[in-house]
């Protein structure tokens, strides 16, 4: 089966409907039993696959408990594991609580670890499979104003990367997938709705980022970045130094007339 983790609505609903259309049995997990169940009997209804909702916060110690005994009752195995759970935090670094910035970590960065360390070896032993991380465009440079996002999506580029590289010919793919702004819920949700950036930059709807991840996935790309101007802004990024590039991003990003909050959803990824 694909594990897909904070699959009930945004882009992880669309990398479901994504892998089930192409003939794949999906195991989804998220938070919210109701609304990770309507999102399974959705795509049970319209792909004719086998779908399993698992009902888990993939940052609690029994997470991956709960998944290895929904596939091991299914008679399955993770032969892909996408990591899309994750939240966001707009705002001043200092403003936010410390437990929000450390909820964010453990979401974006500590249980993505966990599944993917946890899964991996199996994939590398069968020669076969994958994992598909989100990160964001965000990941190639600092990003003021929602510096812990940003950072934690370099962490998953960087993280991604490497692996990819470790078990390079061994038959698994390892992919990050870095959209930029894309049209969901989720600025509103982490109070970046005022940036300058969300009226700049023309978002991406989740199934063409859906899309574009499933294709690099399955070409082995080992970073994807969708659309047609981001990868030239993540190549910009890559190359611009810092101290030029880092407070045009806190100009674009900086929350205007309201606060920024936090929220836990999927992960959309940000300029």
């Amino acid at each position: 089966m694909t594990v897909i983790t904070g699959a009930s609505e945004g882009i992880g609903y669309a990398l479901a409907c994504r892998f089930a259309a192409a003939g794949g049995d999906l195991m989804l997990v998220a938070r919210r039993p109701q609304l990770l169940e309507q999102a399974a009997e959705h795509i049970r209804s319209q792909y004719k696959v086998e779908v399993v909702a698992v009902p888990a916060d993939v940052t609690q110690p029994d997470a991956i408990a709960a998944i290895e005994a929904a596939l091991a009752a299914h008679r399955a195995y993770a032969d892909v594991l996408v990591n899309n759970a994750g939240m966001g935090l707009a705002g001043a670094f200092v403003s936010h609580p410390a437990e929000s910035v450390l909820r964010l970590i453990d979401l974006n960065v500590r249980a993505l670890t966990g599944l993917m360390h946890h899964f991996l070896p199996g994939m590398r032993v069968r020669g076969r499979g994958g994992v598909l991380n989100l990160a964001s465009l965000g990941g190639f440079a600092p990003g003021p104003y929602q510096a812990v996002y940003y950072a934690s999506r370099a962490y998953v580029l960087s993280l991604s990367e490497a692996v990819a590289a470790e078990t390079a010919g061994e038959g698994v793919r390892i992919s990050a997938l870095a959209p930029g702004p894309v049209d969901t819920d989720f600025h509103r949700k982490m109070g970046s709705e005022r940036g300058i950036y969300r009226y700049l930059v023309v978002p991406t709807s989740a199934d063409d980022v859906a899309d574009a991840g499933y294709r690099g996935f399955i070409f082995g790309w080992r970073v994807i970045v969708p659309g047609l101007f981001n990868p030239g802004l993540a190549l910009a990024m890559r190359v611009m130094p810092h101290r030029i590039l880092t407070p045009i991003i806190g100009w674009l990003v900086k929350p205007r007339g309201a606060q920024g909050s936090d929220a836990r959803g999927q992960v959309d990824g940000q300029l």
